[in-house]
Parts: structure tokens; C-alpha cells; sequence
């Protein structure tokens, strides 16, 4: 196996861990000795060992002299479990090449800098592109303290997301259903506008195909409802894990005080009235939530459009046609003046899952340290 092999592998092993690690980073490790892998692994769930501790114990005694593909710089720091970078060295491992640099203020090029005081080789770079989408939220919040906010949402192909009534079930068919689940698994919160509750009654659940709760680790269920409008039987306070509902003043935090202890409701005051959506964001990102799926609707999206908090967009376009001047839209809010002030959309990938399509891009693309770009 070739080493941009290994790295694919790493690659792959640390997309297994999505979904189940936050507010750490994803990663994959393989461990290879004289071309033959011997040892392998992925993050576990916090608290639980790192890829590369992982891969380390798969390959006991066959670690010393070996090489570690590993998809982010180890870790040179005591957090929830100790060093990685300490156990590389105590097991012998001869090189470590890892995709890239972990911009968290306590590692940051300081494992590396460990690694190779002790004689182990580095190289960095490998891979830097993938590995950055895998942990574009992990990468953001340890930089800003904000989490990665993604759009998404089902259109038409004349860019409705519901009849000119209000009725947007369903725009899409089953499998592009089921991969919006799949991204609902992975982030660590789901947001919608009060508007969609009240047409919807959404239960914002990661599922699966059998329409039951597949996640070990729900979402947490995020409602921006500036004047408390959303009802305390709504749908989404009665699922499994646990609902926060974003109002403008305390008066309107009372009608859901009462709901019980998976539900909170908290105040973030802003203009004329509304949500303060950066201050909602901030207050997330306090409580480890690293990646927000917003889902609509048209208001929600607008204003953090407007606002310039949207990282990335997944839309899925059916082949429908709506109509309606009435019939809304992904996007409200005050929008752009001229067209060359739209939003250009980078690392554009296009998708068909059954009879839709998937158009998925970056607003602003993950970060990276310059020396990742500098050799990838």
C-alpha cells in the first residue's frame, strides 16, 4: 500500500468518527512497519482514547520502528485523557505524518515541535485538503469560539421551499431524505425559525430509513422564537436529547420554564425586537456546540446571510417546478444590491441522489495553518 494510501485510510477511519467525538477533532491514525499496517483506529467519544492511542494498542510491540499516518498533529497537552505525542514517542514510533496542524492554541505546531525533539521525523501536509472539511468545525471553533454554521435546505427548481399555503412535504424524494438525516447525525445542533415550527411541527431528529431516532447522540434542537410563539407541545420539546428555544426578552422565556429539564429557554435581546443571532451563536459555541445545521426557514437564513454567519450550504434541488409569486424562499432578509455582491460559493460539489440533486459549497472555507498550505 502506498503511503497516500495510508493517508486515504487515516482519511476514512476519522470520517467514522463524525458525529461522535464533539467538541473534539475527528481523526484517523494507521500505524504501518515494513509496508504491513499494525495498528489502526479513530477518535472515541470524549473521555475515551484518541485515534492514535487506539491504533498504538492494535500494534503493542510492532509500534517501535514504525510509521503513524495520522490525519491532525498529536496532541501535546493533559485534557480529557493525557498526551498523544508522549505515548508515540514511549512506543518507539520512528515518523509521523499527519495531514495538518492543530490550530488549538495548546497544541498549534507544539507536538510536532515534541516529536521531533525526541528524534521522531515529521512531515506535514499529506492529505490537508479532506482533512480539513472533516474538522472545518473543529478548526473554526478552537480559532473564534463560534461554531460552523451550516445552510441547508429542499427547493424546487424555481427555488421555492413550499407552496404559496405553506406545504413543503416533500419537495425532495427518500434518498436525498435520508442523507439530510445523515448530516443532521453529525452536527452537534440543528436550528430552525419559529416559522418553520408553527407550519411544520418538525421533530428535528437524526433518523433513519425507518423514521426512528438512529443517533446514539441526538442534535441539540435549537428554536429562534423571538416572542415565545412556539408551543409547549410542539413536537420537539417530546424527542429524545434536549431543546433550546432562543427568545428576545425574559417575558418570553415563561412559557417554556415549565416544560421540563431537557428544555431551556434563554434571552439573547437584540433590535426591534429579534434575536441577536451572533450573541445565540457565541452562547453555543460557550457550551461546546462546534457545528450548527440551520434548516430554515426563508427569515432565519436571511438574517444570518445578511449577518455574513454562514460557512457553508447544502442545497438540494428537486426536479419540481412550484410557481407562486406568494410561494417562499431559501433566503429573505435585506440580500445583496447588485449581483457581484452575491455569495460565490468555493469547492463546489455537485451530487444526484435519486431523481435530486445535491449543490453543496463553502462561504468560507475551513481553516488551515500556512504551513499545511505551504506543503500540501
Amino acid at each position: 500500500m502506498a503511503e497516500m494510501d495510508h493517508i486515504q485510510r487515516a482519511l476514512a477511519l476519522a470520517e467514522r468518527a463524525l458525529g461522535s467525538v464533539s467538541p473534539n477533532p475527528a481523526v484517523g491514525a494507521v500505524l504501518v512497519r515494513g509496508g504491513e499496517v499494525v495498528g489502526e483506529g479513530f477518535t472515541q467519544p470524549p473521555g475515551g482514547p484518541h485515534a492514535e492511542i487506539v491504533a498504538l494498542r492494535q500494534a503493542g510491540e510492532k509500534a517501535r520502528g514504525s510509521t503513524l499516518y495520522v490525519t491532525l498533529e498529536p496532541c501535546c497537552h493533559f485534557g480529557r485523557t493525557p498526551p498523544c505525542t508522549a505515548a508515540i514517542i514511549e512506543a518507539g514510533v520512528a515518523e509521523v505524518r499527519f495531514s495538518l496542524l492543530d490550530l488549538n492554541p495548546k497544541v498549534s505546531g507544539r507536538g510536532k515541535g515534541e516529536l521531533e525533539a525526541a528524534g521522531v521525523r515529521t512531515v506535514v501536509g499529506e492529505g490537508a485538503e479532506r482533512a480539513a472539511e472533516i474538522n472545518e468545525a473543529y478548526l473554526k471553533h478552537v480559532q473564534t469560539g463560534l461554531p460552523f454554521v451550516a445552510a441547508k435546505y429542499a427547493m424546487s427548481l424555481d427555488g421555492k421551499i413550499a407552496t404559496r399555503t405553506g406545504d413543503s412535504r416533500w419537495i425532495t424524494g427518500e434518498e436525498a431524505r435520508r442523507w439530510a438525516h445523515h448530516l443532521r447525525s453529525q452536527a452537534d445542533a440543528i436550528m430552525v425559525g419559529v416559522g418553520t415550527v408553527l407550519s411544520d411541527d418538525p421533530r428535528l431528529t437524526a433518523r433513519d430509513a425507518w423514521e426512528t431516532p438512529a443517533a446514539p447522540r441526538q442534535p441539540l434542537r435549537v428554536v429562534v422564537d423571538s416572542q415565545g410563539r412556539t408551543s409547549p407541545k410542539a413536537a420537539i420539546f417530546h424527542q429524545p436529547g434536549r431543546s433550546l428555544v432562543a427568545v428576545a426578552s425574559d417575558a418570553a422565556r415563561k412559557p417554556f420554564q415549565q416544560i421540563g429539564e431537557g428544555v431551556d429557554a434563554v434571552a439573547f435581546p437584540g433590535e426591534d425586537g429579534h434575536v441577536d443571532i451572533l450573541s445565540l451563536l457565541r452562547y453555543l459555541g460557550s457550551r461546546e456546540v462546534t457545528s450548527v445545521l440551520v434548516e430554515g426557514g426563508g427569515t432565519l437564513l436571511g438574517s444570518l446571510m445578511d449577518a455574513a454567519l454562514i460557512d457553508k450550504v447544502y442545497a438540494f434541488v428537486a426536479p419540481v417546478l412550484v410557481g407562486g409569486r406568494e410561494a417562499s424562499s431559501p433566503f429573505e432578509g435585506a440580500g445583496v444590491a447588485r449581483m457581484a455582491e452575491a455569495l460565490r460559493l468555493q469547492r463546489v460539489r455537485v451530487e444526484t441522489l435519486g431523481p435530486d440533486i445535491l449543490v453543496s459549497g463553502y462561504v468560507h472555507l475551513p481553516m488551515v495553518a500556512k504551513d499545511d498550505l505551504d506543503r500540501a
